[in-house]
């Protein structure tokens, strides 16, 4: 039996705002944390990026080529509310508008993402950003102002770029919390108060803008056990639960994992849980699951010191997997894993499934003249929409639609050019900007080829 893709199946580009935008000085826009982060050997500053702000007509002409129908943006918090918390900057809306009107006029879908680890530099200063409570207030008015700006022109929404890394120790840094300590009571209030701020914008959108959806967005990493050893299997099991379902299962339930509430109340964990949070959180729902996939982690529990977290079991545990291949940042290939994902989320929670996040960072360069031939990404969103469709056409999975991470080149979340997703080359490094000339990759037409037939044939 031949499958078909879904008719009105999203095909598209997934990008942040501090990683494209660039122009952090102009519109009227405060300073957000990255602003201040100085370039380093292996990274550039934020201060031009690929100068986005000034060159989106050109990158969404590029799309329209690929035959993109939808690109997942970012607003940024800063460029749009002076210091996270004070007046809304009306340039740096007009700037967000505009773009959406571009996109529109060339059958591009937008969807819009509030936070992408760029806390205002005034919010973090302050109240160690999502460590204050006043920092989730100010998050939900910025953001119910954005859907009331813009619920007009634009359906699909998320908060929280990859959620569950609020649960990890990377939350201090993407939280504006840096100068907190690294506790497990300033960890889980950290996570509790964002899941409150996406409840809040969730619970509004639902109550308020009935055409418009929301939905719930995590880093999935597939943790598989490194060997048969039941206390392998848990670890793996229990970093799953932890990073994973305790997230999914607020999203879909308005509640958190049993198993890891029942954690809090052994540890003696206060996060911050007020008895007026149970109705935020139960009457949370999501339209659907989002996610990111990359790559699939391996867990050793002998290399777990006793008494740790499993928010940080793999800090300590996560081994290399010696039947998959990896990028040279050690990123596995594991296009299966995309697949028992997309399947056992839908299974669970029979949501509609969105990854909204997938690609493969390499190292390449441009001579100047000749096509860059990414042969290896290529194959690897072949294989990976492949593993998409057969969760779908073989396992049953509702999925609604597949966007790729950077597709025109951005510089990695450290702010490393090297490490390229696109399919369209930018020419710049890290050190030098240079004319920031996009050039499509072999790859752009490979991907404009296979949207061009929605899919059914991947070449």
């Amino acid at each position: 039996m031949e499958h078909k893709m879904p008719k009105d199946f999203f095909w598209g580009n997934s990008v942040s705002s501090m990683q494209t935008e660039g122009a952090w000085n102009e519109g009227g826009k405060s300073k957000s944390v990255y602003d201040v982060r100085p370039a380093t050997e292996n990274s550039m500053d934020w201060n031009i990026t690929i100068d986005e702000y000034h060159r989106y007509e050109e990158d969404f002409d590029l799309m329209k080529e690929m035959n993109m129908n939808m690109y997942r943006f970012q607003i940024s918090w800063s460029r749009v509310v002076v210091d996270g918390d004070g007046e809304f900057n009306e340039e740096g809306i007009e700037f967000y508008s505009k773009q959406i009107d571009a996109l529109l006029a060339r059958g591009i879908e937008p969807m819009i993402c509030l936070y992408h680890f760029d806390m205002p530099l005034a919010l973090a200063e302050k109240y160690n950003g999502f460590l204050d409570r006043h920092v989730v207030d100010a998050f939900v008015r910025y953001s119910n102002e954005m859907v009331k700006r813009f619920g007009d022109r634009v359906k699909y929404w998320i908060t929280f770029n990859e959620h569950n890394l609020y649960f990890m120790d990377l939350a201090y840094n993407i939280a504006g919390a840096e100068k907190a300590e690294k506790s497990l009571d300033n960890l889980y209030q950290i996570f509790h108060h964002t899941m409150l701020a996406h409840a809040h914008v969730a619970n509004n959108i639902h109550e308020n803008y009935p055409d418009l959806q929301i939905g719930g967005m995590l880093a999935y990493a597939e943790t598989y056990p490194a060997t048969s050893k039941p206390v392998d299997i848990l670890a793996a099991r229990k970093v799953d639960e932890f990073l994973n379902y305790n997230l999914l299962d607020a999203f879909v339930h308005g509640r958190y994992s049993h198993e890891v509430l029942t954690f809090v109340k052994n540890e003696g964990i206060n996060m911050d849980y007020l008895p007026e949070d149970d109705e935020v959180l139960g009457k949370m729902t999501s339209d659907w699951l989002s996610f990111s996939y990359y790559r699939t982690d391996t867990v050793n529990a002998d290399l777990i010191p006793a008494g740790t977290a499993p928010n940080h079991y793999l800090d300590f545990a996560n081994e290399h997997n010696r039947f998959l291949e990896s990028n040279e940042w050690n990123w596995t290939i594991d296009p299966l894993g995309l697949r028992d994902i997309i399947s056992k989320m839908y299974s669970r929670y029979g949501v509609p499934v969105f990854p909204i996040e997938n690609g493969i960072g390499w190292r390449e360069e441009w001579d100047g003249k000749n096509e860059i031939q990414d042969d290896i990404r290529i194959k690897y969103h072949r294989d990976h929409i492949q593993a998409m469709k057969d969760a779908m056409f073989i396992d049953g999975a509702q999925v609604i639609g597949y966007l790729g991470w950077g597709l025109i080149d951005i510089p990695s979340s450290s702010g490393n050019m090297d490490k390229r997703y696109g399919m369209v080359y930018v020419n710049r490094t890290n050190a030098d900007v240079m004319d920031l000339k996009r050039v499509p990759k072999k790859s752009f037409h490979w991907f404009k080829e296979v949207l061009a037939d929605n899919g059914d044939d991947l070449h």
